[in-house]
């Protein structure tokens, strides 16, 4: 200090000495640093503040001169590159360039394809390559931005004093809570796509092994009943705070949990029931040359009553719309009541004979999970050839299916309507046969009222037969249904097994009807 006010005092002089003046200038650098450490010491500590993340930029390669990071090679000119900008030693910003391919998705998270610089700039088909290239990547960042609101949503459980109830038979013993996403940090954990902020969302809570609640959200169409059923609407907290339509869903989602219930205990009584012949859970006849076609034996008097109250369908060019609720849809396809069908594919023939399908695990794989026209694949080679072969035959094929999604989404029913019938589209393409197509979109009941047209009731049938087949008689030995959903163990419902009964179809199995 003696010396930094003598310094002070004289440093206007030139009469003091070089090494007084060099020594004096080491120590007030010293007090600097010193004083800029004390300043700094929180905000320079890494386990306080996260390292700032790299931006993320997409361009094409103006030449040949750039070099991938990852595998060392050139990027060749006019090439879609991806480059992580860091700060250099100067100060100035660095790019370390990357082939799509060898971008480091293990270790770097990009939290939307919205956060990639250029990404308006690039072609249509690159977008959507970087689309995919952020769902392959990790997302911290949004698992911190989620754990977060845990902890918020903990807080003021604690504070409010609401009691959250365990979900029965969880084999997690969760908990289900219901409420409106505070922000769009979230993503649900079936479909791993973000849920908005302000839309409802169902939470599973489960405790750690560190004793710390954790919650995995989900979109409502998104809950998975089948591995977490609710009893009743009273064992999802929150349920009194949401909107009265909002709370309205969440009873059918508890119906669909029920029935699923009920669906299990009466299938596990069928192991040796009589559907045409026996069908036993714990194998599946086939038969190496010839698929067995299964008839039905219905109760004539439990039967024909089911029949006659399905048949009352009343149909007018009044009654059909272009949308279906409010999502828009593709020309040829139409809505009646719970119903988009489309009615006259080019070059369908009306017929007597019906060779009529299941889509979902029958003639395409597809995932719950992934959304898209293009997410779907062939259940099995043989279909196209042996589709054809029908039409060929002079058989009208027909396909019947449930996607209750359709319903369920009231926040992205478009995306759900174009999804299902996109794959339907291509599906036509592919095998080069025409179809035709009637999706039962309802779920299984609402209030209090079973659908009509969703399998295994037979409203879809009906429609068909009474309406869209040109008044001609169908010839029931002729005529077939295939579906997957057939009660065997390890099938998802008995759903199409009963379709077939309920309307008097032989039935087939994929299995038996493809590999033969």
């Amino acid at each position: 200090m003696v010396l930094a006010s003598f310094v002070s005092r004289h440093s206007h002089s030139h009469s003091l000495p070089p090494l007084i003046i060099h020594h004096s200038n080491l120590f007030l650098r010293q007090r600097g640093r010193n004083h800029l450490s004390h300043r700094n010491i929180w905000t320079t500590t890494p386990n306080n503040i996260p390292p700032e993340k790299m931006p993320i930029v997409a361009e094409y390669a103006k030449s040949n001169r750039s070099s991938c990071k990852a595998c060392s090679n050139a990027i060749a000119s006019k090439t879609l590159r991806v480059g992580l900008i860091s700060k250099g030693p100067g100060g100035f910003d660095m790019t370390r360039w990357h082939h799509l391919d060898c971008f480091p998705t293990d270790s770097e998270s990009i939290p939307s394809v919205d956060d990639i610089k250029g990404l308006s700039a690039l072609e249509k088909d690159d977008q959507d390559a970087l689309a995919k290239l952020v769902e392959q990547c990790g997302h911290p960042a949004k698992e911190v931005d989620e754990k977060v609101e845990e902890i918020e949503h903990s807080a003021s459980d604690e504070i409010s004093g609401e009691k959250i109830k365990e979900t029965k038979g969880s084999s997690a013993s969760s908990k289900v809570i219901a409420e409106y996403a505070k922000s769009s940090r979230s993503s649900c954990k079936s479909c791993s796509q973000t849920i908005s902020a302000k839309e409802l969302r169902l939470g599973l809570v489960t405790r750690d092994s560190r004793g710390f609640d954790m919650t995995k959200w989900h979109h409502l169409g998104c809950f998975p009943v089948e591995l977490d059923p609710i009893d009743s609407v009273e064992d999802i907290g929150g349920f009194l705070s949401l909107q009265s339509g909002d709370q309205d869903a969440l009873k059918e989602l508890v119906q669909q949990c029920e029935n699923k219930t009920l669906l299990t205990e009466e299938t596990n009584k069928r192991k040796h029931s009589q559907v045409g012949e026996t069908v036993e859970e714990d194998k599946v006849q086939t038969n190496t040359s010839q698929p067995t076609t299964r008839k039905p034996k219905m109760n004539t008097s439990e039967s024909t009553s089911q029949a006659v109250a399905e048949v009352e369908i009343s149909l007018s060019a009044s009654d059909v719309k272009d949308k279906y609720r409010d999502a828009s849809l593709l020309p040829k396809w139409k809505a009646f009541e719970t119903v988009i069908f489309l009615e006259r594919d080019d070059g369908l023939n009306d017929s007597e004979k019906i060779a009529a399908f299941d889509f979902d695990g029958c003639l395409a794989k597809t995932s719950v999970k992934i959304v898209g026209a293009d997410a779907w694949s062939l259940m099995y080679p043989s279909i196209p050839e042996k589709l054809q072969s029908l039409h060929s035959q002079g058989y009208k094929l027909v396909i019947f299916t449930n996607e209750s999604n359709i319903d369920r989404w009231k926040n992205k029913r478009q995306a759900a309507v174009d999804s299902k019938i996109g794959r339907l589209n291509s599906f036509i393409k592919r095998v080069e046969v025409p179809i035709q197509v009637f999706i039962a979109c309802g779920v299984a009941s609402s209030g209090g009222k079973d659908d009509l047209y969703r399998k295994p009731k037979a409203g879809m049938w009906q429609l068909m037969k009474k309406h869209f087949n040109s008044g001609i008689e169908i010839d029931m030995d002729k005529s077939y249904y295939v579906g997957d959903a057939a009660g065997r163990k390890g099938d998802h419902s008995d759903a199409d097994i009963k379709f077939a009964q309920a309307n008097g179809l032989k039935f087939y199995t994929p299995e038996e009807y493809f590999i033969s």
